[in-house]
């Protein structure tokens, strides 16, 4: 699932970073990889600190439909944020390219991650929840027998799907996980090569 993540930022990183005449070619595959590590730390992050309901929830949520939408989303702002910051300090962007480039490659990525995931598509078989939660939980969420692909249809946004035993099971496993982690920046890192 992390590739099918790295393959949407290199696609939406086209039109926002490439195609982008105010950042320097040399730069293109640096921007890339943060907006990669921003997003895939982002999602580990929200797993282990408990956040497994607010990821769920963004998936199902249907009144947020569109890139615009997501910008509504306290984890989408917060990724933006990130990523701006960590591009006006490690790459020297100015904030106004910096900002711009996050505010569209963020729920770019996202969307499209998120309508993947939703769809029934063959063409969409490797989007899956479940994958998406067992990458960054070392792929024990399985056998726990939640099935969080299904709960996107479930989903409300008002909390009426009871989450708080997976959302502690995720959480547990997401922090292992994290502290064990090295090979995930190297993945990000060969990616954009």
């Amino acid at each position: 699932m992390l590739e099918q993540i790295l393959d949407l930022v290199k696609q939406q990183g086209q039109q926002s970073v490439v195609q982008n005449a105010d950042i320097p070619n040399e730069k293109n595959a640096e921007v890339m990889k943060e907006a990669a590590s921003t997003i895939t730390g982002g999602f580990q992050n929200m797993l282990s600190s408990g956040g497994l309901q607010n990821i769920i929830g963004m998936f199902g949520d249907n009144s947020n439909e569109g890139k615009a939408g997501l910008l509504t989303n306290p984890m989408v702002a917060t990724l933006i944020s990130q990523l701006a910051g960590n591009l006006i300090k490690k790459l020297n962007l100015s904030p106004a390219v910096a900002n711009n480039v996050a505010g569209d490659i963020i729920p770019g990525v996202l969307d499209k991650l998120r309508n993947n995931t939703r769809s029934n598509a063959p063409e969409n078989d490797a989007f899956n929840l479940n994958d998406l939660i067992g990458a960054f939980t070392g792929g024990k969420n399985k056998s726990n027998g939640f099935d969080f692909q299904g709960l996107i249809s479930q989903f409300t946004g008002e909390g009426k799907v009871d989450l708080d035993e997976a959302n502690k099971t995720v959480s547990s496993q997401a922090q292992q996980k994290q502290q064990q982690e090295s090979g995930l920046s190297d993945l990000i890192q060969n990616f954009f090569k």
